[in-house]
């Protein structure tokens, strides 16, 4: 047995940490089958002195918390622990962690700001020297800013860390950075701290509003050396420190930057356009400091020009290949004084043009200015969503001149979705490329235009699927904490996370309170989140329960609806068709629900009788409200079919029949789905799940509009904000809305996981999962491998030639319910490689008429009409006929329901013909 990954809070040896109780994890591996953990063995020393040993009979492996000493400020802890297992094997393994500052009132530092006129619009680089007054043992500095920082020693930059120190609820909340200097320093040092205006000063917003938290920008810093002789020293922050201006000489995240590098050539300062000022203190908060929460963003991929494009405008392009969040580095050796100009767009119009309108206001325009020598530019405090370049400026272009540096927070991957049809791969490389551009500190809605916004409901709906893709543990926590320190019992929870545009509560987003930690917590099996939360999530439950009207459910107030669903014309608004109300309510019964389920898990069984008997009375006022005594909806939209069917709302005994309404619904969408922002996550889920699989996977498939692989003909490598962000003659929706990096629907990627592949935990964290894949037809093969808390899970299975094989790897640690595809027996397995194959008649490959076929290309074949001549005598002399030639069967079918039995009877036998006949050249 191996016992390997030990975590302390998530992270691989982590300096900095300021928890009291960290919480430690490690995976174990065997060759042996069903190997469970029977007991382990912690024991943490500092300065060679055990301050917390623990023995434990137990399973448990995941988030184990200290429970020694009391931690010391700046201390180095050793982890040893110990793994027996049930065959009495052990297993050790080793880690460390080292503290930071436990409480941030102890720095001693000070926030400094300069004191350049307003309309300055360079980067202020704050700075000092120091001495280091013997042998340095430690160095490490702590480091914030009110914008965006970048550090100095030495003139060599201190991390790789981009965008620091990110972006929270400023007045509640600052990270600071810790990083080892210890090799950076010299006798004689010199730190400084360039500071741009970020999302503290910047313009921000759909109005382009600047300083929205402060009209100036501030660094914070304090550097602490240890010596070998045990002395200790820190360089703060103070008034002695001195500003001047440098070679960024603007820069705002929307507009891009512009830096001039013949900026301090000249020796008089005046001459060479540095500007100097003074020093002074700002008022700060310090307790209002935390230590760096998440994984920061960091380039994390360098993506290499593809294609240089002159375009019939004359346009100088560069083609990536690829729809991304970052920046593009520059290689250049230009004349002095040369001025190059690039600018981003997402696509090209369909005359091949550069087309930046889907940025609206952002200008995304970066600037260089060229000193002469070879030199490689990259701005500091910008990023832009893009897949292309304009650049201006450069009479000759390489591609190797131009690289797109992949910015966002640096979550491991954690998940991989794969299948034998490549359209649905590429559908896979979307969403992960959606959520890569967009989890940039906060999950934003859009990396490109005048926005870039935490908007609740996109990142409640693409949870599940983020979850699966990324570890999201540490950067949903960070999130999950402005979301809790902007919300309030008075006004509950906003519509965006940080809050700048002080818009509050609406269903579907404001959820997020409860439904991302609960999310969190089935993933990762982290209780701890839950108990961070439970005030924000019983407490937005309580804000509904305040709003609610006699009948008592929620009737009042703004509602985004079905945000985007085809249902309705978006000239009258953007909330679809489903009633707004209806979405509200069952979204209020869904999160009551969780926080009931929340109480139980933390033990707190008086609020969870409270929230189940709130839960019971209004779903009794729900059903009353919005349904007949016989199952019809108020809404029978998919949307309202879905939340009822979904979130299990509606009486059983009107289950079919909603499910009917449903049914009818897509086919009279010939197949299509019609559904928002609301609807969409469960859409292909809440067919699977009621039996209507194979309807599921021919939505899911579809390549027309509206659909998911739509795009992807289209040409797109990220998910569209629209079903028809780009038309089918390549003209662009002109709503003003219209991102092409937006990943909302991607949220598909929970279905693809769970469904097609079939993986679904069972337990919290894994601990317990199932396995059942279900076949889609176009998919001969698929599968997912996932690093799960305990481990790596794999489900792979294919169906073609006759034979249905299967592969099922179970981590150490964790059970499995295996359900074989085409069985009626479950499997219940514990760790180890599990493989199966047996025969099969089923055939998953396409088939060339279905449902979805035109009465005419059936009519056209001689087998249909005699069937139809035979089964329905003079059927296929009816005139009228003829009109119904373009038509579908499935739109025939939503006129004439009898008819289903005689249209599948009629594709069956025409598809057995095909699959004849290419048996027989074979």
């Amino acid at each position: 047995m191996k016992l390997y990954d030990l975590r302390t809070e998530y992270r691989v040896n982590p300096i900095g940490i300021t928890e009291k109780h960290p919480r430690f994890s490690w995976k174990l591996e065997s060759g042996e089958r069903d190997t469970i953990q029977q007991s382990y063995h912690i024991v943490v020393t500092a300065d060679e002195k055990i301050v917390w040993e623990t023995k434990a009979e137990s399973e448990e492996s995941v988030l184990i918390p200290y429970a020694g000493e009391e931690l010391r400020d700046e201390t180095l802890y050793q982890v040893s622990v110990a793994a027996t297992d049930n065959h009495g094997n052990t297993a050790a393994g080793e880690m460390y962690f080292e503290t930071g500052i436990l409480l941030p009132e102890t720095f001693q530092a000070k926030m400094i700001t300069h004191d350049f006129p307003e309309d300055e619009t360079a980067c202020p680089i704050f700075s000092r020297t120091f001495t280091a007054k013997g042998k340095v043992k430690k160095a490490r500095i702590y480091a914030t800013s009110r914008g965006v920082y970048e550090a100095y020693l030495n003139g060599e930059r201190i991390g790789a860390d981009r965008m620091t120190p990110g972006w929270t609820s400023y007045h509640h909340r600052l990270q600071y950075q810790i990083y080892d200097i210890t090799e950076m320093l010299r006798e004689e040092n010199e730190i400084e701290i360039m500071v741009g205006n970020g999302w503290y000063k910047g313009i921000f917003g759909f109005m382009l509003t600047p300083n929205i938290y402060g009209d100036r920008v501030g660094a914070f810093a304090e550097i602490h050396l240890e010596y070998e002789d045990g002395s200790r020293e820190a360089i703060c922050t103070d008034e002695s420190w001195n500003a001047r201006t440098g070679a960024v000489r603007y820069s705002e995240i929307y507009m891009g930057e512009t830096i001039d590098t013949t900026i301090g050539e000249a020796q008089d300062r005046e001459q060479s356009g540095i500007r100097t000022g003074s020093v002074s203190v700002m008022e700060f908060d310090k307790s209002t400091l935390t230590a760096q929460e998440n994984e920061s963003v960091r380039i994390t991929e360098r993506v290499l020009a593809k294609k240089l494009i002159v375009t019939p405008k004359g346009e100088k392009l560069v083609d990536f290949g690829q729809n991304l969040t970052g920046l593009v580095e520059l290689k250049v050796h230009g004349r002095k004084g040369q001025k190059i100009v690039i600018h981003h767009a997402e696509v090209l119009d369909k005359d091949g043009n550069f087309y930046p309108d889907t940025l609206r206001q952002a200008k995304s325009e970066d600037t260089y200015i060229c000193n002469g020598e070879e030199q490689v530019f990259l701005p500091h405090f910008t990023f832009h969503g893009f897949r292309y370049i304009s650049v201006e400026g450069m009479d000759d272009m390489r591609l190797d001149q131009f690289t797109a540096c992949v910015m966002h927070s640096d979550m491991e991957k954690s998940g991989d979705f794969q299948c034998s049809n490549p359209k649905v791969n590429q559908l896979q490389s979307n969403i992960a490329w959606g959520q890569r551009s967009n989890f940039l500190d906060i999950p934003t809605d859009c990396p490109q235009r005048d926005e870039r916004l935490g908007w609740t409901g996109d990142a409640q709906i693409f949870s599940w699927t983020a979850s699966f893709n990324r570890n999201t543990a540490l950067f949903f926590r960070k999130w999950m904490r402005d979301v809790a320190a902007e919300s309030s019992l008075e006004k509950g929870v906003p519509h965006v996370v940080p809050d700048i545009l002080g818009q509050y509560s609406s269903s579907a987003w404001s959820d997020v309170a409860v439904i991302v930690p609960w999310v969190v917590y089935q993933m990762y099996g982290d209780k701890g989140i839950l108990e961070e939360n439970w005030k924000c999530m019983h407490e937005w439950v309580d804000y509904i329960k305040s709003q609610c009207c006699a009948n008592g459910l929620w009737q009042t107030g703004f509602q985004y609806g079905d945000w985007l669903a085809l249902d309705k014309e978006e000239s009258a608004d953007r909330t679809g068709a489903t009633d707004k109300y209806m979405i509200a309510n069952a979204y209020y019964l869904y999160v009551t629900d969780l926080v009931r389920q929340t109480a139980e898990v933390l033990g707190f069984a008086e609020e969870a009788e409270k929230y189940q008997k709130l839960y019971d009375t209004t779903l009794e006022a729900f059903r009353q409200e919005y349904y007949t005594s016989t199952g019809r909806i108020v809404s029978e939209t998919q949307t309202g079919a879905i939340l009822s069917l979904y979130f299990n709302l509606a009486r059983e005994k009107d289950r079919e029949r909603i499910l009917q309404i449903l049914k009818t619904n897509i086919e009279n969408h010939k197949n299509h789905l019609a559904t928002g922002f609301v609807g969409t996550p469960y859409l292909c889920h809440t067919l699977s799940e009621n039996g209507e699989h194979e309807l599921a996977a021919t939505v899911f498939m579809k390549e027309d509009y509206p659909s998911w692989l739509y795009a992807v003909n289209m040409g797109a490598t990220t998910i569209w904000e629209r079903w028809n962000s780009i038309m089918p003659d390549g003209s662009f929706d002109v709503s003003g809305m219209n991102s092409l990096n937006h990943y909302a629907y991607g949220s598909i990627g929970d279905w693809m996981y769970r469904k097609v592949a079939g993986v679904s935990q069972l337990k919290p964290g894994y601990k317990k999962f199932k396995v059942q894949p279900m076949f889609v037809k176009g998919i001969e093969e698929a599968g997912v491998t996932f690093e799960s808390i305990y481990g790596q899970i794999e489900s792979k299975w294919s169906c073609k030639d006759g034979k249905i094989c299967g592969y099922v790897k179970v981590p150490v640690n964790t059970t499995a319910e295996i359900h074989l595809p085409e069985k009626e027996e479950v499997l219940t397995v514990g760790s180890g490689v599990y493989e199966y194959e047996y025969e099969t008649t089923t055939n998953l490959t396409y088939e060339r008429f279905s449902m979805d076929s035109t009465m005419g290309e059936i009519l056209a074949q001689p087998l249909a009409v005699e069937m139809f001549n035979r089964m329905v005598p003079g059927m296929a002399d009816n005139p009228m006929l003829a009109m119904a030639h373009q038509m579908t069967l499935v739109e025939l079918i939503g006129a004439a329901p009898e008819a289903r039995p005689l249209y599948e009877a009629v594709v069956k036998a025409l598809n057995e013909v095909d699959r004849q006949a290419a048996g027989a050249e074979k």
